[in-house]
């Protein structure tokens, strides 16, 4: 499929100068959800005058092409590219990473937190979600788990899947005179990670902080478990704690107010718990049949007219919230033939 970009201009192809030495790329995605993913190239960084490059897209040759215009438009080439700073694991952020580092001899950074669902992945030899799909198995869409897994999930190709050179903590990374604080972001995968750039007021923010949409919760490689929306609403948090910043997410444009777009995501949530709690009523109910009652996306699609796939996210995120009602004491769970029935807590 011929990647498109028709998601606004964000997603055109060519370079922003976000300001000077920090440039946005968009490259493109084979897909016909979100069409781009945004890399950021940070010149004068490393020691040796090359680029630091945050996140890397997905290893399809229209972005390897994107990409090498983009560096010709500043004068660079692949051939500058030192380091490669991934925020998460999913495909469009990490394969062409090390698709890139086979070429170039580039450093790859992850976050430690995705090693379980890499180790995983490896050993399962599939790129299916194995992780979200048992969720769904969990939510009661033991159907829509098969319909899924049947999917063609693009083959597993071991090449594209190898270990980074450096798993990262909360730590610092200093480049040169630069330096950049990784913090730990747990939620739309467990490992996912956001660099904060502290001296020029920018936070690199991956899929942790979207401008325009919402992120998917818990979309996991590895098997289920702990609180995936419980751990991103804390890490959500956690952003305030430091000094508002530019915004420069992994799709949509450059934002000016990091803090404003966590207010509008928090509050997203709560509208989201709101309406997860009024739709279980006095019923018990697993997580399908509450996430069939409701709408999706800005428009409040219908549940029925989603893909499978989406049908696939909009469910496990509906169990990820019913999750929080039961930590807020607002909802009880108990299993049922290996289902989680959810309860309203009167």
């Amino acid at each position: 499929m011929t990647p498109r970009f028709d998601q606004g201009p964000w997603a055109a192809a060519g370079v922003q100068t976000v300001q000077p030495e920090v440039h946005r790329v968009a490259l493109p995605l084979p897909n016909d959800g979100l069409h781009a993913v945004n890399v950021y190239l940070l010149e004068n960084l490393a020691e040796d005058d090359g680029i630091v490059m945050i996140d890397g897209g997905w290893a399809i040759p229209e972005a390897r092409k994107a990409l090498e215009e983009a560096l010709a438009a500043i004068g660079r080439d692949l051939g500058d590219i030192r380091h490669i700073l991934v925020t998460h694991i999913h495909r469009d952020h990490y394969t062409n990473a090390v698709e890139l580092r086979r070429l170039l001899g580039s450093r790859v950074y992850l976050g430690a937190g995705e090693r379980p669902g890499l180790e995983m992945l490896h050993r399962l030899r599939s790129d299916e979600p194995a992780g979200s799909l048992e969720t769904l198995r969990r939510a009661g869409a033991g159907e829509l788990a098969d319909h899924v897994q049947a999917m063609d999930h693009g083959g597993y190709d071991p090449s594209v899947w190898e270990a980074p050179d450096r798993w990262l903590g909360a730590e610092t990374l200093r480049f040169g005179e630069r330096e950049l604080r990784v913090v730990p972001t747990p939620g739309h995968t467990t490992g996912h990670v956001v660099y904060l750039d502290e001296q020029r007021g920018l936070l690199f923010s991956g899929d942790h902080v979207l401008p325009h949409i919402t992120p998917s919760i818990g979309f996991e490689l590895t098997e289920p478990g702990g609180r995936p929306l419980a751990d991103y609403l804390d890490s959500l948090r956690l952003m305030t704690r430091y000094a508002d910043t530019r915004l420069l997410p992994a799709h949509g444009p450059v934002a000016d107010s990091s803090h404003t777009r966590v207010a509008e995501l928090l509050t997203h949530h709560d509208n989201r718990l709101a309406k997860s709690l009024a739709a279980l009523g006095d019923a018990t109910l697993d997580a399908h049949a509450v996430a069939r009652a409701l709408g999706w996306t800005r428009r409040e699609v219908p549940f029925g007219d989603l893909s499978a796939f989406n049908q696939m996210l909009a469910v496990n995120e509906t169990a990820a919230h019913l999750d929080v009602l039961v930590l807020r004491g607002r909802a009880a769970v108990k299993v049922v033939g290996g289902v989680n029935q959810y309860t309203r807590v009167r």
